[in-house]
Order: structure tokens, then C-alpha cells, then sequence
């Protein structure tokens, strides 16, 4: 039996974050898995959820916190060859912002989770300050890559 990266992932769908002075321990150690500074959950954390998911199968992580920090790791595919439990999808947050040149910039990681012609779906964390799928324009998509 193998278990994908994705299968571990659905795991944690419905994780959320913890309004108020209160934090989700789940959430807070992702994102201190590699970074000492978080102090509560209410910041963006879709990175830090796909490096605990990473980290816990012992596949390549970006350990950072900027979701552009995984257009560098794995390898190139074209979203006509992803595939769930294999694949990250890489996203901006605006369609007319930075292209995949601006790894500076705001974005959105999480695992392919399939897609139509309009929209690729995505199982990732932060995604309604919850661990969800959730449905992107597909204009946004900068890269999509194979962890394994």
C-alpha cells in the first residue's frame, strides 16, 4: 500500500484556525516546523501545511513560509500530467500580479486535487483559514510540480 502525500493531507481537512487569543496547536506546529518566529495561526500558513505533509513522508520541502518557495522544489509538470497524491499546484494570488519569476511575492500552494477547464482544486491549508479543497482559476496557476 502506498500512501501519497494527498492521502495524508485529507487527513487533516477541517483543521482550522482558532479566532482570538487562542491558537490551533495543530497549526502552530506547522508552521514552527522550520521557522521560530510564528506566533499565533492567524497568518498565512498554506507553506507550512505542505511542508508538515512533506516532512512527515520525508519528501522535498521548501521549509519556508512563502507559498512561491515551491516553484524550486521537485520537478516541472504540465497540469494535463498532474496527479493527485504526486503534485504541488503553485498559484498567485492575483491574476495580474508577478509571474513565477517573483518568488517575493504573495501566493498559494497546496496539493492537485484535479481540475476542469475553468479551475484546478486544491487541498491545501489557509484556504478559508481552514485545511479544505477549494476551487482557483486556472489563470492563476504559476507551476505545478511533482514532489516525488
Amino acid at each position: 500500500m502506498n500512501i501519497t502525500a494527498f492521502d495524508i493531507a485529507e487527513r487533516f481537512q477541517g483543521v482550522k484556525e482558532v479566532n482570538g487569543a487562542l491558537d490551533n496547536p495543530v497549526i502552530m506546529s506547522m508552521l514552527t516546523l522550520d521557522n521560530s518566529w510564528p506566533q499565533h495561526d492567524e497568518i498565512p500558513w498554506c507553506s507550512a501545511f505542505v511542508n508538515y505533509i512533506c516532512w512527515l513522508l520525508r519528501l522535498p520541502r521548501s521549509k519556508s513560509l512563502m507559498a512561491r518557495s515551491w516553484i524550486r522544489i521537485g520537478s516541472y509538470i504540465e497540469l494535463k500530467d498532474a496527479e493527485k497524491g504526486l503534485d504541488v499546484v503553485v498559484l498567485k494570488r492575483e491574476l495580474n500580479s508577478h509571474g513565477p519569476e517573483v518568488l517575493n511575492a504573495q501566493g498559494h500552494v497546496g496539493f492537485y486535487a484535479g481540475h476542469n477547464s475553468r479551475e484546478v482544486f486544491v487541498l491545501g491549508g489557509n484556504q478559508g483559514d481552514a485545511v479544505n479543497v477549494a476551487g482557483y482559476d486556472i489563470k492563476k496557476i504559476l507551476a505545478v510540480r511533482r514532489l516525488i
